[in-house]
């Protein structure tokens, strides 16, 4: 598998120059705004939605300055939502770190939130780039139902396969596809390259989600949030929705009442866990993260073969092959 740095190399440049442009973009004159926003950005992630946004350009065309604006843009918005979740999940770590509400409490991390959402519109406004402030808008609505629709369905713990997939694609997917869509339209994508290059984000964001709920049931959970983390949420992902669906009644009943508890210990998380493995469930999620990973790379196969071609083809297999 190539590395996330080989995988960047043909934008390795335009990288460093969007790094400088957000960071920059992210001062403020409020110290503690400063304060927060640094840590934010010291315990970052890879910055795949942004990679991903560059690499979509140079597919198309040329990198410009509005795709250092979409990227931006992406960045601020997932940022935002990630503190915003933390709040909302009461997650206290994000990726090994302590998460802003965690260091902060959830008043500021709602503020702070909302102040990166709006940093994000004023950029998009302020450059009168309308049209990715749609793109990247309707991603973010669409990213706020999937959470809502979430939750609703945790309560009753009635979620089924189609459900799931509809929560995926609203969650993670539209802002991956948002990421890939926008970097298109800034390399000067026309409207049919700009189709495909949605299709292509929605089935590699999926195919990324699955991959993400698949470390929940992995005994090296190298993510930095605990294993187990999504049944303590009462979160059920697709390997638990397929080992119910091949349990009996019974099974389903013991399964079901475990999750539904307040607080699962260990040896009942580890339950679930070996529930999930016995009954299939995990080797039916990884086929069906396969099976979106090849969709994504069966569009992009339709596109010219230069060097971002192959970037973003490795793109897509580090998404579904990493171990973090």
């Amino acid at each position: 598998m190539e590395s996330l740095n080989q995988i960047k190399s043909p934008v390795n440049s335009e990288l460093k120059e969007f790094e400088n442009y957000f960071n920059s973009y992210m001062k403020s004159n409020i110290t503690l705004l400063n304060i927060i926003t640094k840590y934010v950005l010291k315990t970052k992630g890879k910055q795949m939605r942004p990679l991903l946004v560059l690499l979509s350009a140079k597919l198309i065309g040329n990198i410009s300055p509005i795709t250092y604006h979409a990227a931006s843009l992406i960045e601020l918005m997932h940022t935002a939502t990630l503190i915003h979740d933390d709040v909302v999940d009461e997650s206290y770590q994000r990726r090994g770190f302590w998460s802003v509400n965690a260091l902060w409490r959830n008043k500021i991390s709602v503020l702070v939130g909302d102040y990166l959402l709006a940093k994000g519109l004023l950029l998009a406004v302020d450059n009168s780039e309308f049209e990715l402030l749609r793109i990247v808008s309707d991603a973010v609505k669409e990213m706020s139902e999937g959470e809502l629709l979430q939750i609703e369905k945790a309560r009753k713990l009635d979620i089924n396969e189609d459900l799931y997939f509809e929560i995926i694609r609203k969650k993670t997917a539209m802002l991956i596809a948002a990421s890939a869509v926008s970097g298109a339209v800034s390399g000067g994508a026309n409207n049919e390259q700009t189709q495909k290059m949605k299709i292509f984000g929605e089935s590699l964001g999926i195919a990324f989600q699955i991959k993400d709920d698949l470390f929940d049931y992995s005994e090296n959970n190298k993510t930095g949030k605990p294993a187990g983390n999504d049944i303590r949420e009462k979160k059920i992902t697709l390997p638990l929705i397929s080992a119910l669906k091949n349990s009996t009644d019974a099974e389903k009943k013991a399964i079901l009442r475990i999750v539904a508890s307040k607080e699962p210990n260990a040896k009942a998380l580890k339950t679930v866990v070996d529930f999930v493995k016995n009954k299939g469930g995990f080797e039916y999620a990884l086929k069906q993260m396969e099976n979106y990973k090849n969709k994504a790379l069966e569009i992009l196969n339709t596109f010219e073969k230069n060097e971002a071609y192959y970037s973003l083809q490795n793109f897509v297999n580090y998404a579904t092959n990493r171990n973090k």
